[in-house]
């Protein structure tokens, strides 16, 4: 496994429990990925945290799928605050990177499970819609799951200072 570095400004570092709060909070990110040619990849996903897992849905194939099929190791972005502050030159931010590998999953209950998921993150009170766009498109979207290995975030100094 490998081992991840510390982060440099530990005092601004944010708690395991804040980091999956930040998570289970927001509803978009980037995944970033080695790309053609060694060159990163980075996309912006929208995505739902649960079990400590990210889930993401896909096209079946593409760039991404490509990038993941080469290597699995992956990193995830999500920006919970970015809060402009022109009188000092800064902002004020919080975000979250997860680091993990990224699996396609093959098993149609798993991939059953993690549509209900995403569906019920983004439309919470349409269960007949949501049954019906699962049965619809199930035989043509790929269903991706980051399994975290490393969670680290970091928060401006001010927001710390303001604890």
């Amino acid at each position: 496994m490998t081992e991840f570095r510390p982060m440099r400004r530990h005092r601004q570092q944010l708690s395991k429990e804040e980091c999956e709060s930040i998570l289970g909070r927001c509803t978009s990110g980037v995944l970033a990925l080695s790309g053609d040619g060694g060159y990163p990849y980075a996309v912006p996903l929208s995505y739902v945290y649960a079990d400590g897992a990210i889930i993401f849905h896909s096209a079946v194939e593409g760039h991404k799928i490509d990038a993941v099929k080469q290597d699995s190791r992956c990193s995830f972005c999500v920006i919970d605050q970015d809060e402009i502050k022109p009188a000092e030159f800064t902002t004020h931010f919080r975000s979250v990177i997860a680091f993990g590998r990224i699996h396609i999953l093959e098993n149609a209950d798993d991939k059953v499970q993690a549509l209900r998921l995403l569906g019920r993150r983004y439309s919470p009170n349409d269960d007949h819609g949501l049954q019906h766009e699962i049965d619809k498109s199930l035989d043509h979207v790929l269903l991706l799951r980051l399994d975290i290995e490393h969670l680290s975030g970091k928060q401006a100094i001010e927001l710390t200072k303001a604890r």
